[in-house]
């Protein structure tokens, strides 16, 4: 699955008491953005003007990214003293760089470093400064729809109406931006309301035409085109619950065919209300912190750690499945939590000394503090846990799953945006308490938090895929429907050999948007405090 770009970032550069290279006059910097998400090669972004003779430059040209949350997107702001009018940096004075990921600088907004030389040491002099705002247009329509006398189109029953909403693009074609829910069996269907962003809908642009088509939707794919309107929201925001904005579906086959045709049905908007809504990262600019905690499968069914069969054998190049998963995740995730301290806990083995089978224990064996200093931290005490342990079963989720709610639920206590929380499961089996799991998923669907799963090895996980809302809703034992979909379930398999990067956009890509519907749905706004770095 390709990564979502969540929104686009302004970077602002300036720099303070840069190295005088130049005799006679002062150094004429200009910096040089480099990016690399490969983990291969450094490319040229993009670079800023020149400054002539200046060592406190504050650079007018900024550098617009593309954000990908669920990428680890290194960047590198190399500031160069620039002497001669050719490209080629290799013969300007270099006068030092500064590596960071974007997660970094959106988390903190600004950051102030010193600069350092190629090889990592103190430039002596010379600090960049990087400022981040979001380009954005936040702007989100609510509609509500509905629509009476649509022309019936099937032959037993009525038709299935749905609408779908098209954008003109600048070389004039039709781009669909949305589609409703179909309305079974009914020529007089109201839509459930819905939200769409303004850019979306028309580029924010409020005269440009806006395309509605109706069909009678069919199992099979071939949906029948009940009728056509055009709109603008100027037109469309006209619309109150005492004053529908009505539009008539036409059909422009039918009407040529038809003598005295008027249409195919009256489409009835009956609000259009353009609210601004905040985004992903209006929260993390705005001080929300994401707290990452790690759930490992200890269960026997991975096989004895000892043999290089089984899922927890480390090979000889210090790699297994979980670690990678660990890794690759954590790597992304850890520049959203300032203090990188993360909770790590296993589940399904028996643990010293009584040996008794724990379902929630701390990976480094503290019960009052089961915090891990960074990923490493988390690494490590994976690896020395492993041969303490006898792994055994079963494979209970619920127990670590409301273990982590209770610390969301605490949080919103506080009733603001500022913790959420983001669970990752490691997993190589089946679930056996899996009415408990779902649950405690449903539970957890009220709260600021999310669930990734990670599926190791070659089983059967389908339950997995169930608990993964994307297909339809999840539903407790009781039938009480999860509020949103919080669950995000990826099999290791699909990405052994794949770039090692894969692993996180994959399972990360809808981590802002859960954070995003979960905020806007309790309306609660940034906090805005962010913290000092």
């Amino acid at each position: 699955m390709a990564a979502q770009c969540v929104t686009k970032v302004q970077l602002n550069i300036s720099c303070n008491n840069l190295l005088d290279k130049d005799v006679g006059s002062k150094s004429d910097p200009l910096c040089v953005l480099l990016s690399n998400t490969s983990g291969q090669q450094w490319y040229e972004v993009n670079r800023t003007e020149r400054i002539k003779n200046c060592l406190n430059p504050q650079f007018s040209k900024t550098f617009l990214i593309d954000y990908y949350f669920e990428v680890v997107q290194k960047l590198k702001f190399g500031i160069y003293d620039i002497d001669n009018k050719t490209i080629d940096l290799n013969d300007d004075d270099f006068l030092g760089e500064f590596e960071c990921t974007l997660g970094q600088i959106v988390s903190s907004k600004k950051l102030t470093r010193p600069l350092v030389l190629k090889n990592g040491r103190p430039a002596g002099k010379g600090s960049i400064t990087i400022s981040a705002e979001e380009v954005k247009d936040n702007r989100v329509v609510l509609l509500e729809i509905e629509a009476r006398k649509l022309d019936n189109k099937d032959l037993f029953g009525k038709s299935d109406p749905y609408l779908e909403f098209h954008k003109q693009t600048s070389e004039g074609n039709w781009l669909m931006v949305h589609r409703t829910e179909v309305i079974k069996n009914n020529l007089n269907p109201v839509w459930r309301p819905f939200k769409v962003s303004l850019n979306s809908l028309c580029y924010g642009d409020m005269d440009k035409t806006i395309k509605v088509e109706c069909y009678d939707y069919d199992s099979d794919g071939s949906h029948d085109l009940i009728g056509t309107f055009h709109a603008t929201m100027t037109k469309l925001k006209e619309a109150t619950r005492n004053s529908p904005v009505e539009f008539e579906c036409i059909n422009e086959k039918k009407r040529q065919k038809k003598k005295g045709y008027k249409n195919s049905g009256v489409i009835s908007v009956k609000q259009c209300e353009i609210i601004v809504e905040c985004t992903f990262l209006d929260y993390i600019m705005g001080g929300c912190q994401l707290n990452f905690t790690v759930g490992v499968d200890f269960t026997g069914s991975n096989g004895d750690p000892h043999s290089p069969d089984s899922l927890h054998y480390i090979s000889p190049n210090g790699v297994n499945e979980y670690l990678t998963a660990i890794w690759s995740v954590g790597m992304v995730i850890q520049d959203y939590d300032h203090d990188k301290m993360f909770p790590a806990f296993g589940f399904g083995a028996q643990i010293p000394p009584q040996w008794q089978v724990s379902h929630e224990f701390p990976m480094n064996f503290n019960p009052t503090n089961p915090f891990c200093k960074g990923i490493q931290g988390i690494v490590d005490a994976y690896r020395s846990c492993l041969p303490q342990l006898r792994l055994y079963g079963p494979t209970n989720f619920s127990p670590i799953i409301n273990h982590v709610a209770s610390f969301a639920a605490a949080a919103t206590q506080q009733q603001t945006a500022s913790q959420y929380f983001v669970l990752l499961i490691i997993t190589d089996g089946v679930i056996t308490d899996l009415d408990a799991t779902r649950q405690a998923i449903v539970n957890a669907s009220k709260l600021p938090m999310s669930i990734i799963i990670v599926g190791v090895g070659g089983a059967d996980f389908s339950a997995m895929e169930f608990l993964d809302g994307d297909g339809g809703v999840l539903r407790s034992p009781t039938g009480e429907a999860a509020i949103r979909d919080i669950v995000q379930f990826v099999p290791f398999r699909q990405f052994q050999n794949a770039p090692k990067e894969a692993l996180a956009q994959c399972v990360l890509a809808e981590v802002p948007q859960q954070v995003v519907g979960y905020f806007n749905t309790y309306k609660l706004l940034p906090p805005k405090n962010p913290p000092s770095k």
